[in-house]
């Protein structure tokens, strides 16, 4: 059931509850566990981790912006040295620049990998179901490094999920991954942020207050 009569989505927590209904099939899966793509996906993932009943961690993957345009994706990087690249440089100057954004962006991944877990190991995604959450799919690039990162970790099953998502991104992902779970794929679509009427930035104090309050609720 879509959910694209709903656009504009309140917040992130309401595309969370929404997409949760639509992830119920795997409510009893063996080795349930949600995975957050920060900082966006947290507030949605833990909506469905809750509605799930299951463990919420994070996986951690960044966009790689083009050096004159950083809102414009060139790619994305992802734990495991995983690097998917849509747009390479013709020439060499641009290249360097490049290459200098991914550096910035390899730096900020290993802080946020510290900020989220601290000493808490990663977890082990060997014959788990996971389910990886954001809170939307523009390109799919960074999705796409998330899923390609987790899926040489060998889980049972692997489930890409967002509220909404371009037509473009759900074709690219669609091979990546056992099941493309997507709430609504509205045609124009521009971005992701007119897809919800609240749409400010997530702080690493939010998602780390999320994350503890699922790991919380689980010692409960």
């Amino acid at each position: 059931m879509s959910f694209e009569h709903r656009l504009p989505l309140a917040d992130r927590r309401e595309a969370g509850h929404l997409l949760a209904a639509e992830l119920a099939f795997l409510r009893d899966s063996p080795n349930l566990l949600v995975l957050a793509l920060p900082r966006g996906g947290v507030p949605v993932a833990f909506e469905v981790a809750q509605a799930l009943n299951a463990p919420l961690d994070v996986f951690l993957v960044r966009k790689i912006g083009m050096p004159d345009h950083p809102e414009y994706a060139a790619g994305a990087i992802a734990s495991g040295d995983i690097q998917v690249m849509d747009i390479t440089p013709g020439n060499a100057e641009e290249r360097l620049r490049l290459q200098d954004v991914i550096r910035q962006e390899t730096r900020e991944l290993a802080r946020r990998e510290q900020a989220y877990r601290g000493t808490r190991p990663a977890p082990d995604l060997r014959a788990k179901t996971v389910i990886v959450v954001d809170d939307g799919l523009a390109t799919g690039a960074t999705m796409e490094a998330a899923v390609r990162a987790i899926r040489r970790q060998q889980p049972a099953l692997l489930v890409a999920a967002a509220p909404v998502a371009s037509a473009s991104a759900a074709r690219r992902l669609a091979p990546w991954v056992d099941h493309l779970v997507v709430g609504a794929v509205p045609e124009p679509f521009y971005a992701v942020s007119p897809c919800y009427q609240r749409f400010a930035q997530c702080t690493d104090h939010e998602v780390c207050n999320l994350l503890q309050a699922s790991r919380d609720d689980a010692t409960a």
